[in-house]
C-alpha cells in the first residue's frame, strides 16, 4: 500500500467527504460521505472539474489554475442535478503528486437531511456538522410532535363538538344542532319544510314495560326515521318522544307526504323488547319555510307544532299539513297543499 493510499484511508475516517486527484485532476478516492450524494455515479476517475463548478474563485478551469488557489476556500457545485453547493478547501500533496480537497462540513444541513438524507455517522466525530444535524433531528422531532399533538387535539375538539351536538341515546341530533342548522339556513335564506313527530302511546310502554323497553322503542324509531330519510336530511330528537325533521330545499307536499306516510306506517308495527310487545304509533305536523318570510325558523317550528297538535286531535297515527289543517292517515291518498 502506497502512503496516498494510507493517507486516503485515514481521511475517511477524519473528513469522509474529501476528493483525492491527481496531477492531472484525475479523481483517485473520495470520502464514503461524498460518495452518497451520488450513489449511483461512481466518482473515481472522473476528471474533477468535469464534475464540479468553480463557483468561486471564478475562471478556473485547469488544474493548473485550480493548484494556485491552495490554501484559499473553494465554493463548488455539482454540474449535474440536484446542483448542490459545496464549500472546500484544496491541499496540494508533496512532489505535485495531486492535492486533497476537503469538503467536510462544506454541504448545507438543509440539503443534506432533504436531498440526501445524512445522518450524523456519515460526519467526523468532531465535526461541527454532527451538532448542527442533532439540532435538526431534535427540531424534526419537536415539529413531529407538535402535528402529533395538534391532531390529537383536533380529534378530541371534533368528538367534543359532535358530541355536544348529538343524542347520545339514539345517535340522532339533538336540539342544539337543530337549532344550529335551521339558524345556517335562514341566514343562507335557504328552502326547507320541517316536521315535528310524536310518538303516540310511548309514555304507556314505558310506564307498563319499563324504560328499557321505552329506550328500546326510541333506538328503533329513530333507525326507522333515519331510513327513511335522505343523508343529507337531519333528524333530531328535541324532546323525550318528539323528533323534527328538517328538509333542506324540500317544499314538495307530495313528497313530504310520502315520507310522512312511510314512518307512520313502520312505526306502527309491533315492537319485540325481551319477548313483550311494544306498540307505539306516530303523529305527525309539516310546515313550509316558504309559508313565511323565511327571517325566523322559531315561527316555522311553531307551525310544524300546531300541525303537529292537529294530527293528535284528529285521531293520531297522521300527518297534517299547517294551512291545510286535514288529517292524513298513513297510506291514504294525501291531499298536497294548496
Amino acid at each position: 500500500m502506497t502512503t496516498t493510499d494510507q493517507m486516503a484511508d485515514l481521511l475517511e475516517t477524519l473528513c469522509p467527504m474529501f476528493v483525492l486527484i491527481d496531477a492531472t485532476g484525475r479523481i483517485r478516492r473520495v470520502g464514503p460521505t461524498l460518495q452518497k450524494l451520488r450513489p449511483d455515479q461512481p466518482m473515481v476517475g472522473d476528471d474533477f472539474l468535469q464534475l464540479f463548478e468553480l463557483v468561486r474563485p471564478r475562471m478556473v478551469s485547469t488544474m493548473p489554475a485550480l493548484m494556485a488557489t491552495a490554501g484559499g476556500r473553494l465554493q463548488l457545485r455539482f454540474r449535474d442535478e440536484p446542483r448542490t453547493g459545496l464549500k472546500g478547501l484544496i491541499a496540494p500533496l508533496p512532489d505535485d503528486a495531486g492535492a486533497v480537497v476537503n469538503l467536510s462540513f462544506g454541504i448545507s444541513i438543509l440539503d443534506a437531511v432533504r436531498d440526501y438524507a445524512l445522518t450524523s455517522a456519515d460526519f467526523s466525530g468532531t465535526d461541527l456538522a454532527i451538532e448542527l444535524l442533532y439540532l435538526v433531528e431534535a427540531k424534526s422531532a419537536a415539529m413531529e410532535a407538535s402535528r402529533s399533538l395538534n391532531l390529537r387535539l383536533q380529534g378530541a375538539m371534533l368528538a367534543a363538538e359532535e358530541q355536544a351536538y348529538t343524542d347520545t341515546l339514539t345517535g340522532l341530533k339533538n336540539r342544539r344542532a337543530m337549532d344550529h342548522i335551521l339558524g345556517h339556513l335562514i341566514r343562507s335564506k335557504s328552502k326547507f319544510a320541517l316536521m315535528h313527530l310524536d310518538l303516540d302511546f310511548f309514555k304507556s310502554v314505558n310506564d307498563q314495560l319499563g324504560h328499557a323497553a321505552g329506550d328500546y322503542v326510541l333506538q328503533q324509531a329513530a333507525r326507522i326515521m333515519l331510513e327513511e330519510t335522505r343523508h343529507d336530511d337531519t333528524v333530531a330528537r328535541i324532546g323525550g318522544d318528539e323528533f323534527v325533521f328538517v328538509f333542506k330545499d324540500l317544499v314538495d307536499p307530495k313528497t313530504l307526504c310520502g315520507i310522512a306516510e312511510r314512518i307512520i306506517a313502520r312505526l306502527q308495527e309491533p315492537m319485540t323488547f325481551e319477548g313483550k310487545t311494544c306498540e307505539v304509533s306516530a303523529s305527525i305536523g309539516t310546515a313550509l319555510s316558504t309559508q313565511f318570510d323565511n327571517k325566523d325558523w322559531a315561527e316555522v317550528l311553531n307551525a310544524a307544532d300546531q300541525a303537529l297538535y292537529e294530527a293528535k286531535k284528529n285521531g293520531r297515527a297522521c300527518h297534517v299539513f299547517y294551512g291545510n289543517l286535514t288529517a292524513t292517515p298513513a297510506k291514504s291518498d294525501v291531499q298536497p297543499l294548496a
